[in-house]
C-alpha cells in the first residue's frame, strides 16, 4: 500500500500519493482538487446531499434518490473549474481527473485514498463531524489534513482514533491553490516526524510549494502577520486621514509587494474571508492589547452586510464604472476618482534600482509618504518580532511564508536589515515604542543585522549566532553563484555562469530581459566557450520573466531614423546566433518560465529542448506590434508541426502551415506549459517543472542526459513548403477576418507577409527549401512592415501604453 504504518510508534516506507480525496467542493476544494490534478494525481471530490429538487431537476422527472441530484454540488463545482479565472486547471484535460461523489454513497471509496484533504466550512463542530466520518472509513495509515486558515489543529483531532491522530496535520494551501507558492504543513504533537517529514517533500517536490511549518497557533504564519498588517494599515489610513487609493499607491510595488498593494489585496481575497480570519485571531488569543488589533472597523463590517465584498460582488474597496476605477470612503460609504499619493520621497523612490534602497528611502522620508510608511513599516515589524517564536521556529521561516502567500519581495526581517536594523531600532526607541527582549538581547551581543552572507552563502539569526541556510539541492540561486566566482564571461545583458557539474547557464539580465545585440554577443561567445569547456548549456534566468522579446524601442528609433542597412544587420546576426545554437556540439536546454514571449520564444525553440516551468506563457506576439516573428520562430515553429506528423503518411502541407499561420497571425499564447505542449511550442520530451524554484536544477539535469546519451548536434534538413497554394489559402483566411470586421487593411498586409514567409514564396507545393531560404524570407518581411507607418505607431503605441493598438 501507498502510506501505510504498521504500529503507533513507527511508519512504513512512504512512497507515492497515487489517488486523493477532497472533501468540500467551494471554490477552495474544487481549486485544490484541480491543483491536484494539474500534477497528475486522481481526485475524488465530494460535498453534501441536497435536501431539495432545483426546478431544473424537478422537470427533468429526478428525484433526491438520484445520483445526478446527490452528486450535484460537486458536480456543479467541478463544471466551475472551466469558467473560473484565473483557470485553476493548467489544460482543460485536467478535468478527467476529477471523480465527484457525496458524503453518505461514496465515504466507503475513502478507502482508496493514500491522502484526504479536508476543506469544509470553518466551523469547528462541523469539521470534527467530518473527520469522525473519515476516520471510519478511511484506510489506516492514509494520510488525513485540514486545509484551515486558522483552526486549531490539535482540537480538530480529539476524540480520533490513535491512528488518524498519527497521520493528521494541517496543510493550509494559499488561493487560488494554483499560482500561489505557499503550503503552510502544521503537524500537532500527535503527528508522526515521517508523516511530517513526506508532506514537507511531497509538497515541494511534486506539489511545486514552497513548505513552511508552523506551530498550531491562530492563523499560523502568513495570515497572522499579513492580516495584521492589512488590520493596521486600515486603522492608520481613517486617523491620519489618508484616502484608500493613497495608500495603495504607496504599498504596492514601491515596497516590493503585489500592485493589488492592501485594499486591491482585500477586495480580492473578499472582505467576508477578510473578517473571518481576523476574527478567529481575535477569539483565540488572550493579550487584550492584541484581541483590540484584531477588532474588524465598522464600517467594513457594514460593507460585508451590504455585500459589498469585493471582485466577486463587484464592489468593495473600488468600483468600476465604464472605463474608471472608484475609490470608497470609509466614513460615507460613498464612492469618488481613485487618488494617488504625491510626495517628493515617491519620485525619488521610483528612481531608485532596488527595492531595498526604495525602501529604506521611503522609510525614512520626511513627508506624508515617509510618515505612513514608516508608521506601516514599525508596527507591522515589531509585532512580528513579538510573535516570532510564538509562531515558528525561526525567523527565516516567517520570511518565507510572508514571501511565498503574500507575495512580498523582502519578508520582515528582510525588510528589516533593508532599513537598517540599528537606525530603526533606535528611532522606535526614541517614539517610545517597546523592543522585543530577543531583539535587545541580539544588538547586545553585537548582532546588528538578521541575516548575514559570506561567500556566496547564507545564514539567519538565532540565539545568539548564526545558523546557514539549507536548501533543497535542487534550489539554484544565481546571484549566489556570481558571489561565488562562478562568472565565465559578462556584459550589460548577459552573464555566463558556471552552474556545476561542468554545466553553463546563459542569463539574461538586460532591462526588462529585452534581447539586444550584448546577448546576442554573449551567446556566440557562451557557444565558443561551451564547446571547448563544458557539457552543455542551460539558457535561463531568475528576473521576473524569462524575455517578453526583442527590445522595441530600440528597433523603432532605428527605423524612424531609416537606418534599415544596421537593422538588416541585426536581424541577420540574431539568424546568425539562433543557427549557432541550434547546431552547437554541446546539448542547449532552456528553461523559460512566465512570459516567454516574442524573441524569448524564438530563443527557446532554437535549443536542442525546452525545461520549462508550470507557470509558461509562450507565444509568438509580434503581429500585436505590427510585425511578424524575426528571429527564426515561423521556421522553427513550421519545424515542430512537421515532426509531429507521422512518417510514411502523405502530408497535407496547406493544413499544416495554415495551423502555424494562425497561432502567429492571432498572437496565441499558452495559458501553461501544459498548453504550450499542446499548441505545439513545446515537444513531448520536453520537460515542466512544477516548483519553479527547481526549474534550473532540471534544466541542467536534461542537458547532462543529453550529453551523457552520446548527444550529436541536429542534421540541417530541406524543409517542405507550401507554396502558391498554401500561400492563396493563408490569405483567403486573412480577407475572411477583414469582411467578417475582426481584421483591418494593416492586419491583412502583415498576414500576408507572414504567410509569404511560411508558404515558402511562390513556389510549387511540396519544394524542399533550406533553413536560410526561409530566414532570408522572414528578414525581408519583417523589415518591410518595420517601415511601415502604421507598424510604427503599433509599436509607439505599445511602448507608451502596454496594450496592443489595432489600426
Amino acid at each position: 500500500m501507498s502510506i501505510h504504518s504498521k504500529e503507533r510508534g513507527g511508519i512504513g516506507k512512504l512512497e507515492a500519493i497515487r489517488k486523493a480525496a477532497v472533501i468540500g467542493s467551494g471554490v477552495m476544494g474544487s481549486s485544490i482538487a484541480a491543483h491536484l490534478a494539474n500534477v497528475g494525481i486522481p481526485t475524488l471530490l465530494l460535498d453534501i446531499v441536497p435536501n431539495g429538487l432545483t426546478p431544473e431537476e424537478e422537470a427533468k422527472g429526478l428525484t433526491l434518490k438520484d445520483r445526478a441530484v446527490r452528486n450535484r454540488i460537486a458536480d456543479a463545482a467541478k463544471a466551475k473549474l472551466l469558467k473560473q479565472k484565473p483557470a485553476p486547471l493548467t489544460v482543460k484535460d485536467n478535468l478527467a481527473l476529477i471523480e465527484t461523489g457525496n458524503l453518505e454513497d461514496d465515504l466507503e471509496r475513502l478507502k482508496e485514498a493514500d491522502w484526504i484533504i479536508e476543506v469544509v466550512v470553518e466551523n469547528l463542530a462541523i469539521k470534527k463531524s467530518v473527520f469522525e466520518k473519515i476516520d471510519q472509513h478511511r484506510r489506516p495509515g492514509s494520510i488525513v489534513s485540514s486545509n484551515t486558515s486558522g483552526i486549531s489543529i490539535r482540537a480538530m483531532a480529539e476524540g480520533r482514533s490513535e491512528d488518524f491522530k498519527a497521520h493528521f496535520l494541517g496543510t493550509h494551501f494559499f488561493n487560488p491553490p494554483r499560482y500561489l507558492k505557499l503550503l503552510e504543513v502544521i503537524p500537532t504533537e500527535d503527528t508522526l516526524p515521517e508523516v511530517v517529514s513526506f508532506m514537507t517533500a511531497f509538497g515541494e517536490e511534486r506539489l511545486g510549494k514552497g513548505v513552511v511549518i508552523c506551530k498550531d497557533t491562530p492563523n499560523f504564519i502568513a495570515n497572522r502577520i499579513g492580516v495584521y498588517g492589512l488590520q493596521v494599515t486600515t486603522k492608520e489610513m481613517l486617523e491620519r486621514g489618508y484616502t484608500v487609493g493613497e495608500i495603495d499607491s504607496v504599498t504596492g510595488p514601491l515596497l516590493g509587494r503585489p500592485k493589488s498593494a492592501t485594499f486591491r489585496t482585500l477586495d480580492v481575497v473578499g472582505l467576508d474571508t477578510f473578517v473571518h480570519v481576523a476574527d478567529n485571531v481575535r477569539e483565540n488569543v488572550s493579550d487584550p492589547e492584541e484581541k483590540a488589533v484584531f477588532v474588524v472597523p465598522e464600517f467594513i463590517r457594514t460593507m460585508v452586510e451590504k455585500g459589498w465584498i469585493g471582485s466577486k460582488s463587484g464592489q468593495g474597496f473600488y468600483l468600476k464604472k465604464g472605463k474608471d476605477i472608484l475609490q470608497l470612503d470609509p466614513k460615507t460609504l460613498t464612492y469618488s476618482p481613485r487618488e494617488k499619493l504625491k510626495a517628493p520621497s515617491i519620485e525619488q523612490a521610483k528612481a531608485l534600482k532596488s527595492t531595498k534602497q526604495k525602501m529604506k528611502m521611503l522609510a525614512y522620508a520626511n513627508d506624508r509618504a515617509g510618515e505612513i510608511i514608516w508608521t506601516l513599516l514599525k508596527s507591522t515589524l515589531l509585532y512580528t518580532a513579538q510573535k516570532t517564536y510564538e509562531i515558528a521556529d525561526n525567523l527565516y521561516d516567517i520570511d518565507r511564508a510572508m514571501k511565498w502567500g503574500f507575495g512580498w519581495e523582502l519578508g520582515p526581517f528582510e525588510t528589516w536589515d533593508a532599513i537598517g536594523l540599528e537606525t530603526s531600532v533606535n528611532r522606535m526607541k526614541e517614539e517610545g515604542a517597546r523592543i522585543p527582549d530577543w531583539i535587545e538581547d541580539m544588538l547586545t551581543k553585537g548582532f546588528t543585522s538578521f541575516y548575514k552572507e559570506e561567500n556566496g552563502k547564507r545564514a539567519y539569526y538565532k540565539d545568539g549566532t548564526y545558523v546557514d541556510i539549507t536548501e533543497n539541492p535542487k534550489v539554484i540561486h544565481l546571484h549566489l553563484l556570481k558571489k561565488q566566482n562562478r562568472v565565465i564571461k559578462k556584459n550589460n545583458g548577459a552573464s555566463l555562469i558556471d552552474i556545476g557539474d561542468d554545466v553553463a547557464l546563459l542569463e539574461f539580465h538586460s532591462p526588462n530581459n529585452a534581447l539586444g545585440l550584448d546577448i546576442l554577443q554573449l551567446m556566440n561567445q557562451a557557444a565558443d566557450e561551451v564547446e571547448k569547456n563544458y557539457k552543455g548549456l542551460v539558457i535561463g534566468n531568475q528576473g521576473k520573466n524569462f524575455c517578453v522579446g526583442a527590445n522595441i524601442a530600440l528597433m523603432l528609433m532605428e527605423a524612424q531614423d531609416d537606418n534599415f542597412f544596421e537593422l538588416d544587420l541585426v536581424v541577420r546576426q540574431f539568424h546568425k546566433t539562433m543557427l549557432r545554437l541550434k547546431y552547437m556540439n554541446r546539448p542547449v536546454v532552456a528553461a523559460p518560465f512566465q512570459m516567454a514571449l516574442g524573441g524569448g520564444m524564438e530563443v527557446s525553440l532554437a535549443c536542442d529542448a525546452i525545461q520549462a516551468s508550470m507557470e509558461t506563457y509562450m507565444g509568438q506576439v509580434e503581429v500585436g506590434v505590427g510585425l511578424i516573428p524575426g528571429g527564426g520562430g515561423n521556421k522553427e515553429l513550421l519545424i515542430r508541426y512537421l515532426e509531429r506528423l507521422p512518417e510514411g503518411v502523405p502530408v497535407d502541407l496547406t493544413a499544416v502551415s495554415n495551423q502555424v499561420f494562425k497561432l502567429i497571425a492571432t498572437a496565441q499564447v499558452s495559458t501553461s506549459a501544459e498548453e504550450a505542449r499542446k499548441l505545439g511550442f513545446l515537444r513531448p520530451t520536453d520537460g515542466i517543472s512544477v516548483n519553479s524554484d527547481h526549474l534550473l536544477h532540471d534544466a541542467k539535469q536534461k542537458v547532462l542526459t543529453l550529453y551523457y546519451e552520446g548527444y550529436r548536434p541536429p542534421v540541417p534538413r530541406k524543409i517542405p513548403v507550401s507554396g502558391e497554394a498554401g500561400y492563396a489559402a493563408m490569405v483567403m483566411g486573412a480577407e475572411t477576418m477583414r469582411y467578417s470586421g475582426y481584421a483591418s487593411d494593416h492586419d491583412v498586409k502583415i498576414a500576408k507577409k507572414l504567410a509569404y514567409v511560411l508558404s515558402g514564396g511562390p513556389v510549387p507545393q511540396g519544394t524542399e527549401v533550406d533553413e536560410q531560404y526561409l530566414l532570408d524570407l522572414e528578414r525581408e518581411a519583417f523589415l518591410s512592415l518595420l517601415g511601415e507607418p502604421k507598424t510604427q505607431q503599433r509599436m509607439q503605441y505599445m511602448l507608451a501604453k502596454g496594450k496592443p493598438l489595432r489600426n
